[in-house]
């Protein structure tokens, strides 16, 4: 399996999964046109894109969705409570490449397996997914409140994991922000902090369930990549534990990791 983040931020995500002739997009909260060149940069046309997964309706993971569906002839896979929240985010799509599966349970596009699990976040039906092919495992669970339970047990045995890292609470707290969407993020159906991505982290190294993990979506004003990487790595430091941690990066690419 081949993982990349091609882009991975509150300003737009879309992130590349590929085994054998299975190339998926999840997510697509970008333009056309950006996605189109993340994909060639990393040798990769757009044509040969299988599907186009969608976690949640918001539109920093949807705006290109559509575009790219009509312009290279892509099915967009969602559950129903997010194709009807979608619908004008991502405007007409053919009735064949209108797919849907069912939260908690596997379904296949090629050799690939996908699980698409229940997370806690302010949308209609909101997921992540598990990706096993090749005896390999691709997780990616953003934009959540709190780490759930069932969130943890589907990141366990991933060879590669991307975690949301989305802020610092102490520069959400005294930053800008309007107390209303503070209070949001925050909450149960918010986002996850760098505090506790390291939490979540610190449990599942320690139980040695996972490899090689990328901090995710975090946000432009109230955090930092250095900062997200030292909260998370001081933690688990203090723990003496081996870690492979790198930074998902809102404006460009991350390497390509073959697992």
């Amino acid at each position: 399996m081949k993982f990349c983040s091609l882009r991975s931020g509150s300003s737009g995500n879309a992130i590349y999964i590929n085994h054998k002739d299975v190339h998926i997009l999840v997510d697509a909260g970008l333009s056309g046109k950006t996605i189109e060149n993340a994909l060639r940069s990393i040798g990769v046309d757009p044509h040969s894109l299988s599907a186009i997964l969608i976690t949640h309706e918001h539109r920093d993971h949807i705006i290109g969705a559509g575009i790219l569906s009509r312009r290279y002839n892509i099915p967009i896979y969602a559950n129903k409570a997010t194709w009807e929240a979608m619908k004008r985010g991502i405007k007409e799509i053919k009735d064949d490449n209108r797919r849907y599966f069912a939260t908690g349970e596997i379904f296949e596009i090629g050799e690939v397996k996908i699980m698409p699990f229940k997370k806690p976040h302010d949308a209609a039906e909101p997921v992540g997914f598990s990706f096993k092919a090749g005896g390999k495992k691709v997780s990616i669970a953003t934009d959540l409140g709190y780490m759930t339970r069932g969130v943890a047990n589907n990141l366990m045995d991933s060879d590669i994991v991307l975690l949301e890292a989305n802020h610092d609470v102490q520069m959400l707290i005294n930053g800008s922000y309007p107390w209303p969407l503070k209070k949001r993020i925050l909450s149960d159906v918010g986002h996850l902090s760098n505090d506790a991505a390291g939490e979540t982290l610190l449990k599942l190294f320690k139980m040695k369930t996972i490899g090689m993990v990328f901090l995710g979506h975090l946000s432009k004003n109230n955090n930092r990549p250095e900062l997200a990487f030292y909260t998370v790595t001081s933690m688990l430091k203090k723990e003496g534990l081996k870690f492979n941690v790198k930074i998902a990066l809102r404006e460009i690419e991350s390497e390509i990791i073959e697992i």
